[in-house]
């Protein structure tokens, strides 16, 4: 092979420079969204004295809007038909829409209430929750190096209940509504597309969010428009905030293999977990230093066997 030949030898094969290219653009994308969610709590904790419920209600509301400009722009509308016609997909994203209501609506509460640490464990421990749950619902068969990821998590949890004194609620919840959320999504498949998924989960949570803010406004009363001007304009933008990294995210794993979108999940709650300390100050005990450190363990363990069974997959599919 010369050095002008369009293919490069790796350890998998031989790969095109377009898919080279195609790898690296997918894990940009995917960084730029793991790094704009990991960024999220400033944000959120800029939209103050708003609460967590009427953030998330404009956060669903501003994002259909946001769905309903791009599509007409893309001019996608036959894609959005295409699946409003099909009962089964549009029942799935109901039900997507709910899970992704209530990650969005936890968020909020742990991190407009001081907890930004424990929504970081809850984004640390779910790729273990998304293993779990593929037992539990798919009937998956796990490699020993996963039920010992699983094992060292429990017991990480363990320890934080043990030491802080309660269950970490908010965590757990993020973890489970996010992995069930990605288990809903897969049912989807490619079926539908980012920006129409998103509009229908948004049209779906739309009388909800309706419902919350004549609810807040019944009782503590709108925030929006009333704060100051810069404070209505951030808040304006929490459907293009909501929106931009989901696009970044599924044009990144359109491009980017699988490993490596795992590889940088991490991402996000790292950064979270760093503005927490760092920037906010939030305590971090002993006990939870030694849950977190199991966390981390157990992720490491299973980053490994994810990394070492690919490797064999593809060994196996060269020699065949």
């Amino acid at each position: 092979m010369r050095d002008g030949d369009p293919e490069r030898i790796t350890q998998g094969g031989p790969v095109s420079r377009p898919a080279a290219r195609a790898t690296l653009l997918g894990g940009v994308y995917s960084l730029a969204a793991y790094l704009l969610w990991g960024a999220f709590p400033l944000y959120f904790l800029a939209l103050r004295p708003t609460g967590p419920w009427e953030v998330v209600a404009w956060r669903v509301g501003l994002s259909l809007v946001f769905c309903a400009i791009a599509i007409t722009v893309l001019r996608a509308w036959p894609a959005l038909a295409r699946v409003v016609r099909q009962g089964r997909l549009l029942a799935l994203t109901a039900l997507a829409g709910t899970l992704i209501m209530v990650n969005w609506t936890t968020y909020l509460i742990g991190t407009l209430s001081g907890h930004v640490i424990e929504t970081s464990l809850g984004y640390f421990i779910n790729p273990i929750v998304t293993v779990l749950l593929g037992v539990l619902v798919l009937r998956e068969r796990l490699r020993p190096a996963q039920w010992a990821a699983i094992g060292i998590a429990v017991a990480a949890v363990l320890v934080i209940v043990l030491g802080y004194g309660q269950v970490p609620w908010i965590a757990l919840i993020l973890a489970f509504s996010f992995g069930l959320y990605g288990l809903v999504k897969k049912q989807i498949g490619p079926s539908v597309d980012a920006l129409s998924g998103l509009a229908l989960e948004s049209a779906w949570m739309t009388p909800v969010a309706i419902a919350i803010l004549v609810g807040v406004q019944a009782t503590t009363g709108i925030t929006f428009g009333s704060v100051g001007p810069l404070h209505t304009v951030l808040l304006a933008m929490a459907g293009v905030i909501t929106a931009i990294p989901l696009l970044f995210f599924a044009a990144g794993t359109r491009r980017a293999p699988l490993s490596l979108v795992g590889l940088l999940q991490f991402v996000t709650p790292i950064l979270q977990f760093v503005i927490a300390v760092a920037i906010l100050h939030e305590e971090m005990t002993f006990e939870r230093w030694i849950g977190f450190g199991l966390v981390w363990v157990a992720l490491v363990v299973l980053t490994i066997d994810s990394l070492t069974a690919a490797r064999s997959a593809r060994a196996r599919a060269a020699a065949a």
